[in-house]
């Protein structure tokens, strides 16, 4: 879905073309509206092209060979380096939970409660995180879409459709040479060794992995 500003402002990215080595996957910490308004904050030039709401629903706000910062100022490899060769998806979704009696809150307020323990489908519970353990879960909805981005994105700019491996794909890089030679799909913890949790454990990549790989029926090999 096309969600540019009613006004056209493309303040919040650079209209600069820059080759595209790697796909860097988020999830935003919070709500749809509020994520869209955020990554649209006019100046701000913390931005992402693609969001992929609860539905499935990917909202686009500028064109892909662009870019805009979205690692942070202590990315290993360099925020301008590493942001800009990136394509960044944010995955619509709240994050850890932090866990209350029977019930399970956001990380904003004791009244901003998101599930209770007993609704199982909206919360996953896995080894302790960088600190955290229970995480709101992604839908169908999402997978299935951002699979089709992925297979669009790697396609378009021929990136490699190349993983991290189990061991690493929840460590930071080692290096920053590292980081700037890594050509394929990673997450923001890759660049963070502290203070960021997506894309965490909860999140189903054996699943992205299959559908990333999956052959195309009818498509012809290449050999």
């Amino acid at each position: 879905l096309d969600c540019r500003r009613d006004n056209n402002d493309n303040s919040f990215y650079y209209q600069e073309v820059v080759p595209k080595k790697r796909i860097v996957l988020h999830f935003t910490a919070g709500y749809l509206k509020g994520d869209i308004a955020t990554l649209t904050t006019p100046y701000y030039h913390v931005s992402v092209p693609f969001i992929v709401a609860r539905s499935g629903d990917i909202y686009n706000p500028w064109a892909s060979k662009y870019w805009s910062y979205h690692l942070g100022n202590t990315a290993i490899g360099g925020n301008t380096e590493m942001s800009s060769s990136s394509i960044a998806i944010e995955i619509s979704n709240i994050g850890f939970l932090i866990k209350d009696g029977k019930n399970f809150h956001t990380i904003y307020s004791n009244d901003d409660v998101y599930c209770e323990q007993g609704e199982t489908g909206y919360y996953t519970e896995v080894a302790a995180y960088r600190g955290q353990k229970y995480y709101a879960t992604f839908t169908n909805a999402q997978y299935r879409s951002l699979i089709l981005l992925l297979r669009y994105l790697t396609a378009r700019y021929n990136i490699p459709r190349v993983f991290l491996s189990p061991d690493k794909i929840f460590e930071p890089f080692a290096s920053a040479e590292e980081a700037a030679n890594f050509s394929g799909i990673c997450s923001h913890v890759n660049f963070r060794p502290t203070g960021k949790w997506d894309i965490g454990p909860a999140f189903n990549w054996k699943k992205l992995m299959f559908g990333v790989w999956k052959p195309v029926a009818g498509a012809n090999p290449v050999g």
